[in-house]
């Protein structure tokens, strides 16, 4: 079955290739920054434009129904990245929910939806979206150039949360990050810097094994199959889709 949750949303309406792709998600997930205007909360994303100008006033009555997501100097985190068409949505300190919903445990499988029968109580977050309007389909865009865009409002730290991360990683894990592929030992945060969010994830048991394929790419084309026993990779696969049915598998790993 493959969750509806996820960190990161990839809809193919731009001009990105997978690669660009891949990157600006991995650059801009988990990125902090200090507020450099206040930035209100809202049920609807913020609108901002790729100019960097925003409704000044729309922003303020929001903060004065809604409250502030961040004020002048706070540290603000970027929770989730979001890609569609014109559109970059970024969602900042884990956006604004009240809390549980009916459908947070629904997955879609193969033959439909269903629950995965497992009660999931999630805490409320107080934080906001921001929508950044491109206005035409995103074209050799990069992380780098959306933070430039976003200057006007948010104070990115020098050294990013993931160039830091990278720095601490084991060599043979930093090459296959920087390569822009798994390998077997990794954890779930290092195959998302190093793939981005998976396009489907289906679990698993069998013979009492517990596992989650993380499914990268669709057919026709490279798809990448990433099993998880726990947090640790156990095995990778590539599976070139053809058209017309024509497929071939690798064990990569």
């Amino acid at each position: 079955m493959t969750s509806l949750a996820g960190a990161g949303v990839i809809h193919p309406s731009d001009k990105l290739t997978e690669d660009e792709k891949i990157s600006l998600v991995r650059d801009l997930m988990a990125e902090y920054a200090n507020a450099k205007v206040m930035i209100p909360r809202s049920k609807k994303p913020l609108e901002y434009g790729s100019d960097g100008k925003y409704d000044e006033r729309a922003w303020h009555d929001n903060s004065l129904t809604m409250g502030a997501a961040a004020r002048l100097g706070d540290k603000v985190q970027i929770t989730k990245v979001s890609l569609d068409g014109d559109h970059l949505v970024l969602e900042i300190n884990g956006g604004l929910k009240s809390g549980s919903h009916w459908y947070d445990n629904v997955q879609i499988g193969l033959g439909g939806v269903a629950g995965n029968g497992a009660p999931t109580n999630r805490s409320p977050s107080l934080g906001t979206s921001i929508d950044l309007n491109f206005h035409k389909p995103m074209e050799n865009l990069t992380a780098a150039e959306v933070k430039k865009i976003l200057a006007p409002i948010l104070d990115f730290d020098k050294r990013s949360a993931t160039v830091l991360y990278a720095e601490t990683l084991p060599p043979e894990v930093a090459k296959a990050v920087k390569e822009k592929r798994a390998i077997v030992g990794m954890d779930r945060e290092q195959v998302l810097l190093a793939l981005g969010h998976p396009d489907h994830k289906y679990r698993e048991t069998k013979d009492g094994l517990e596992t989650e394929d993380w499914i990268f790419g669709t057919p026709p084309g490279k798809i990448v199959f990433v099993t998880f026993n726990g947090n640790k990779v156990m095995k990778v696969k590539e599976e070139y889709a053809g058209l017309g049915g024509d497929t071939r598998v690798r064990d990569v790993q």
